[in-house]
């Protein structure tokens, strides 16, 4: 039996993914296991930033039971103004911490990065 060029393509891939095993295939639902769906694991400190002419301050919350290593990233408006980078600090849980930093003149942005320490 041979098949239409049009057609062929289209089986050759059908096979293809029809032959990936199941932990390849994208799926849209949550795997259950035990009747449970899988419980994701939270995690991030919640960050709150407030900019005062060229000082920034940032308050970080931690919720969650990791401990979050937050940096505080400040890029200045100035192209001769140096952005800075804050000393990481450990938010442990139920844990508040405060970062400090400033621009010598406007602060263009100001943003928070996150890692969970193992």
């Amino acid at each position: 039996m041979r098949l239409s060029r049009s057609l062929a393509p289209v089986t050759v891939a059908l096979a293809l993914v029809l032959s990936l095993p199941y932990d390849a295939m994208p799926h849209a639902h949550a795997r259950v296991r035990d009747g449970r769906a899988a419980a994701p694991n939270p995690f991030g400190a919640a960050c709150r930033t407030t900019v005062h002419g060229s000082h920034v301050t940032a308050y970080c919350h931690n919720p969650y039971v990791d401990t979050d290593r937050v940096r505080l990233h400040i890029e200045c408006a100035r192209w001769w103004d140096i952005d800075t980078d804050s000393a990481p600090a450990d938010t442990a849980p139920a844990l508040t911490v405060r970062l400090t930093g400033r621009c010598w003149k406007e602060v263009r942005s100001v943003w928070i990065s996150h890692q969970k320490v193992r």
